[in-house]
């Protein structure tokens, strides 16, 4: 049985030709190599896996190819530092102690430093000068996944390459060619599956594919990797879609209930319908399809369904998952808050179905031609609505108590000229419109007018009046309500004919505050007072401006003075002066 080497290690770039998705980094440096401007520090920083530490050793080896003959050793001339296990002092004085060496073959000696963000301070401070000014024989290449740790002083003396992370479909592309060579058969969208798992890092994508080619006896399924890795279906995101756009509650809340019992989290299922959201919103524009990392038959899947689901939809539901998003480590029935989210997402739908329904119907009234046939009915039936609209204007009239002024009484409206006019058919008067009828609207006003004449009418003394006053007054400071009690407090009211009680408030807080209170103070005095008929009145008065005087330090002095005669003693024993 011969040895096994992971694909990570057994696949890793020996030139620049062969790194994955660095393509503008690699370049560069072929050009500098080849004119010969190369630089005596690097430093390459991005996230891991991503091959900062390949490019470095492939630098390493070309810089030197030239000057070497085909059995020599390479090893003489590459160092490598892990500087999170070396990160002192100490270990940085012994690269400068060993830069000043020149090569024994070869031309450069090249000093490779990993996680270089992980060196001390001292450390950092000890490699200053020797980064500046390095022997012509000696490169740098610092390599980092953090860089903002790195101080200012070391990034000046330094070229500074970021890595990208890799994209999914560059991800794939590699992933196929090594199961070509190694003849394990598979599916793409498992392919793609593994590439969106790595999340941009090379190296990780093919630890998961070993993973996966040992879990699946070398034949890599799309389900074999949902299974391996607990990935959610994209199918279970499409299925409840769909449920959205039926405004079907149910079959949501089952998809849901058969996520959470394959140990799905309810926030990874949040994250991962914003996320669906997020792709079919893309899918709306051609421009922006090439945003979709997701194999051709989903992306077919994606196209589908976002142009059955409205941008609007789209973006209202993607307000709300996100509100959940933020909302759901907080809340104590997480499943609940994730069922609610679902419930108004299936809102958006029936309301976009409604809307587009009414804008069908607009549309078809006011493109289709009426025909000469129909001439005669279609006029009757704009009479008829006309006088529905007359009805329901009256019939709103009579529930806000609006009343017409003489000019509306004298002059006839346009539309009860064609009402004498044009004949049409009877309206019932008993007919209801918009779930309520003009005549169960004026009888019942009739009955309230008549219980309003019912209700007593005694009369009351201002004394008795101030008495209610306040006491409810007290009551108002008693629950804590002090702007209402300095609101009833500050000025007595007025006492007028018909029962009608003016209150002057010279404050506009005061008058807001008094206003909002007031129906239920209102209420308050008819009870107590046993007249159903008073009216309460409140009135703004804004006082005067109040003459504003700029006083000067010897007249601010005096003034004090007065009350603290001890001032004037105590100026003259410490020869004070009046500017304080």
């Amino acid at each position: 049985m011969s040895e096994f080497v992971v694909s990570a290690r057994k696949y890793r770039p020996n030139t620049f030709d062969s790194v994955v998705g660095q393509e503008s980094i690699t370049s560069t440096l072929e050009n500098s190599i080849k004119t010969g401007q190369m630089a005596q520090a690097y430093l390459f920083c991005g996230p891991r896996g991503v091959g900062k530490t390949s490019c470095a050793r492939i630098f390493a080896k070309i810089i030197n190819q030239d000057s070497l003959g085909e059995n020599d050793d390479l090893s003489f001339n590459i160092f490598e530092l892990d500087a999170a296990s070396n990160n002192s002092v100490e270990d940085i004085r012994y690269i400068t102690d060993q830069v000043r060496i020149p090569p024994q073959v070869g031309k450069y000696k090249v000093y490779i430093i990993d996680e270089v963000h992980m060196l001390s301070s001292a450390a950092f401070n000890a490699f200053l000068k020797t980064l500046e000014e390095p022997p012509p024989h000696a490169i740098f290449i610092l390599a980092t996944t953090e860089k903002h740790k790195i101080i200012p002083t070391i990034l000046s003396r330094c070229q500074v390459y970021n890595f990208n992370r890799i994209k999914v479909v560059d991800m794939v592309s590699h992933l196929e060619n090594i199961a070509q060579k190694e003849g394990i058969s598979f599916e793409k969208e498992a392919l793609f599956v593994i590439a969106e798992k790595a999340d941009g890092a090379l190296r990780d994508s093919l630890s998961i594919f070993d993973q996966i080619v040992n879990f699946s006896n070398r034949n890599i399924t799309y389900d074999s990797v949902i299974q391996n890795l607990n990935v959610l279906d994209y199918n279970y995101y499409f299925r409840i879609v769909d449920s959205i756009n039926k405004h079907n509650i149910s079959d949501c809340l089952l998809a849901l209930d058969e996520i959470l019992n394959h140990g799905f989290d309810g926030h990874h299922f949040i994250t991962g319908l914003g996320s669906h959201f997020r792709d079919l919103l893309v899918s709306k524009s051609p421009e922006t399809v090439k945003l979709l990392e997701v194999g051709e038959s989903v992306k077919e899947k994606y196209l589908l369904q976002s142009a059955e689901t409205s941008a609007r939809t789209l973006v209202k539901g993607l307000e709300i998952i996100s509100e959940a998003d933020t909302h759901y480590k907080a809340s104590k029935n997480q499943r609940l808050l994730v069922e609610l989210t679902l419930i108004k997402l299936n809102s958006l739908g029936q309301s976009e179905q409604k809307k587009n329904l009414e804008t069908k119907e607009g549309e078809s009234e006011v493109s289709a031609p009426p025909r000469p046939s129909e001439k005669k009915l279609e006029s009757n039936l704009s009479n008829s609505s006309q006088q529905k609209d007359e009805l329901q204007m009256t019939e709103t009239a009579d529930m806000l108590e609006v009343q017409p002024n003489d000019t509306q009484k004298k002059e006839p409206s346009p539309k009860e000229e064609i009402k004498e006019t044009t004949p049409s058919k009877p309206i019932q008067k008993n007919k209801s419109f918009s779930g309520f009828s003009i005549k169960q609207t004026l009888e019942k006003k009739q009955e309230l007018g008549e219980e309003e004449e019912k209700k007593d009418k005694d009369p009351f003394t201002f004394e008795s009046l101030m008495e209610k006053w306040n006491s409810y007054a007290s009551q108002a400071n008693d629950k804590n309500k002090k702007t209402l009690h300095t609101a009833l407090t500050t000025n007595s009211p007025e006492l007028k004919e018909c029962f009608t009680i003016e209150h002057t408030l010279d404050n506009k807080s005061l008058f807001d505050n008094f206003n909002r209170e007031k129906q239920s103070f209102l209420d308050f005095l008819k009870r107590e007072l046993n007249n159903y008929s008073i009216q309460l009145q409140a009135k703004l008065v804004k006082n005067e401006k109040a003459e504003v005087f700029l006083y000067t330090d010897k007249e601010k002095f005096l003034k004090l003075a007065e009350t603290k005669p001890e001032l004037l003693y105590l100026k003259d024993k410490l020869h004070l002066d009046f500017e304080f």
